[in-house]
């Protein structure tokens, strides 16, 4: 029973049993050490010569051929049992076959061989099945090949069998003797191995020269199998060829490593780039300019110096598709940076070159009027539906804006939700194209409208540069958005900050103050439009749910206790709910309930933490902080503003965030504006 056990584990050990469309091979350890033995066996009699007569049969029409036979079904069977490449390895084995079919051929006929035999057409037909099946790996393997990186292996292959002609063409041609077929058929076995070169390093080289482990093992097996073919037919052109000697250890090593090659695991190559792609093609190039080189001193065969001519033509072809290539990303690379990729519109580079241009102009700036876009809702509109409908939203926009603005203006993407255009300005067309423009930045749907405020000014009538035009428009559509939030959402706010006005004076003068602050902080932390709208509508409102803690409480100078502390805990839910009520006020009432929460997750209502914490509800907490520290309250001495800034930075990273903290810190040494917010309240 044990030996039969070992018996089946050594088999299960020697041949993969897996046979799958997409199962990958594993090495066939058992084979190829037996092969790899016998290998060693020849080597060792090719140089002993142990046995004399008696045992050169056996080693050199026995072994040597086995050796090759075991290697071709070894291909074979990988082929049988996985689909992925399987024409590649049928080819090779099919190949190494047709030289092992030589091999007993020629020892069949005997001395002399007349040329053309059978033996002939078999080593020439291992040529082929070589050749093909490298062809077909690389295929499975090389994908998306540039023409440049197929240029760069047509460099490769004509500079390698250049070189290998040069030396050797020459040499086998003069030896080829009788008649035109026989000559041919003599002439065939170097074409051949120039061919199995030249298509070995041109796959190499697809494969930007980063060959996997596959193509490493049949680069050294082809390698050394087209190498010992052009010793072989070099000696025997000079009649120093002994059957027997070590070279002919290379062909049955050969086939042995591309058997090895069948069992590696098949994978895509990488798309080819870095230093390897230049430096190797240009090795190449300076082989082809040698051969020519060496020309001028010693003549080499017309083969070499044609092949090497050729990969040098090929260099210069390869220098021209760069140049083209060059240019061509120079000139993506230049739309790039001003264009912007999501809308294919102008971005903010591409304005502000335009409006250089045209305030450069030697006949000066036609009348035109600059107008700003930005999209009132969109932040909602994002919450509601993810940031990947908000960029499909904004490439929408983009393009009606495109196609209000026609052939006579031009349109941009500033960045985030703000859009720009710039307009003829003539009597009559002013009003119909700004009109046009802002009906095509609304979309309405399901739960969200999307509307736009926009800021004008023409041009060169009221400015008379770049930067300032875009300042003054900007500024003129922040006041109308002002003006136009003074519909419901305002009016609920006023009403709101009337409530706290009437229930505590303090709270709504605080209110303000902390709203001031939460403008200075999001604009130094790089916030923009409706992002710092909300967080000082949510500021100024934060305390809203303190109408439903009693005064008591509120105003009581001693520690509170685990009761009344419920209270104090439970008044951003109370203020979540009364914002929620207000269809205007939703998207800040998120902000509100977590203006109490901590940087280090103990604060309240849930216990958030870090980056949890919604980004309008960390400055709110720290802006609210630094007022109520420097303020008047019944439970705790009033601080100087410097004494609360360091407050603040002993308890960064623990009760603040760091970052927010940071900016209010730069805000307050830079601007002053905290410290005028604390004077307002006072």
């Amino acid at each position: 029973m044990g030996r039969h056990k070992l018996r089946r584990e050594a088999a299960a050990d020697a041949l993969p049993t897996v046979a799958s469309d997409t199962a990958q091979p594993s090495t066939p350890r058992a084979p190829i050490a037996l092969l790899l033995l016998g290998t060693l066996v020849f080597a060792v009699w090719t140089v002993t010569r142990v046995g004399g007569a008696r045992v050169e049969g056996f080693m050199v029409d026995g072994l040597y051929t086995g050796l090759t036979v075991a290697a071709a079904l070894l291909c074979l069977l990988r082929s049988v049992r996985f689909r992925i490449e399987r024409a590649a390895w049928l080819s090779f084995g099919l190949g190494l076959l047709a030289s092992a079919g030589g091999d007993v051929a020629t020892a069949i006929i005997g001395d002399p061989i007349p040329v053309p035999s059978i033996a002939d057409a078999l080593y020439l037909g291992s040529y082929l099945g070589l050749g093909l099946g490298l062809a077909l790996v690389a295929r499975h393997r090389v994908t998306h090949v540039r023409a440049a990186i197929a240029l760069d292996a047509v460099v490769a292959a004509l500079s390698v069998a250049g070189l290998a002609g040069a030396l050797v063409f020459d040499t086998v041609a003069g030896a080829a003797e009788g008649g035109p077929l026989a000559v041919a058929v003599n002439l065939a076995y170097p074409v051949g191995d120039l061919a199995l070169l030249a298509l070995l390093v041109s796959v190499i080289a697809l494969g930007g020269w980063r060959p996997d482990r596959t193509l490493a093992a049949l680069a050294v097996g082809l390698g050394l199998w087209a190498v010992a073919d052009t010793i072989y037919l070099y000696q025997s052109a000079l009649g120093t060829y002994v059957g027997g000697d070590p070279l002919d250890i290379a062909w049955p090593v050969a086939a042995i490593i591309m058997a090895f090659a069948a069992w590696q695991p098949s994978r895509r190559l990488p798309s080819p780039g870095g230093v390897r792609q230049i430096a190797l093609p240009v090795v190449f190039a300076l082989i082809s300019i040698g051969v020519l080189v060496v020309d001028h001193f010693d003549r080499v065969s017309l083969l070499g110096i044609l092949l090497s001519a050729a990969a040098l033509l090929a260099v210069v072809v390869r220098m021209v598709l760069t140049f083209r290539e060059y240019l061509g990303m120079l000139d993506t690379t230049r739309q790039e940076a001003v264009t912007d990729a999501l809308t294919g519109l102008g971005n903010r580079r591409r304005l502000m070159r335009d409006l250089d241009a045209a305030f450069g102009a030697p006949g000066g700036i036609e009348r035109r009027a600059l107008v700003i876009f930005d999209l009132d809702g969109f932040k909602a509109y994002n919450d509601m539906f993810g940031h990947l409908a908000g960029d499909a939203l904004l490439a929408r926009l983009g393009a009606r804006l495109r196609l209000a603005v026609g052939q006579h203006g031009r349109a941009y993407r500033l960045g985030g939700d703000e859009f720009c255009v710039v307009l003829p300005a003539q009597e009559g067309s002013f009003d119909v194209g700004v009109a046009a423009t802002v009906a095509a930045l609304r979309e309405q749907g399901d739960g969200f409208v999307i509307t736009s405020s926009y800021g004008t000014v023409l041009v060169p009538d009221e400015v008379q540069d770049a930067e300032r035009a875009l300042l003054l428009a900007d500024e003129r559509m922040y006041a109308e958005k002002n003006s136009r939030r003074g519909s419901a959402g305002m009016q609920m706010r006023d009403v709101l900050l009337q409530t706290l006005r009437e229930a505590d004076p303090h709270l709504a003068v605080n209110a303000h103050g902390i709203g001031e602050l939460s403008r200075a902080v999001a604009h130094a932390l790089g916030l923009d439009g409706e992002d710092i709208d909300e967080i000082v509508r949510a500021a100024e409102l934060h305390d809203v749910g303190k109408v439903a803690v009693p005064d008591a409480i509120l105003g009581k100078p001693a520690p509170l206790d685990d009761r009344e502390w419920e209270f104090i805990r439970g008044h951003t839910i109370v203020a979540e709910r009364i914002l929620a009520a207000a269809p205007a006020l939703r998207p800040i009432a998120r902000l509100v309930r977590s203006s109490h929460e901590r940087w280090d997750g103990i604060g309240y209502p849930d216990g958030l933490t870090g980056e949890e914490i919604p980004l309008g509800a960390r400055i709110l907490h720290v802006c609210a902080a630094f007022v109520a520290m420097t303020s008047e309250r019944p439970y705790a001495a009033t601080r100087t503003e410097e004494a609360a800034i360091e407050e603040l930075g002993r308890c960064a990273g623990s009760q603040f965030d760091p970052r927010v903290v940071d900016a209010f810190v730069s805000s307050w040494r830079t601007t002053g504006a905290p410290a005028a917010a604390v004077e307002s309240t006072a």
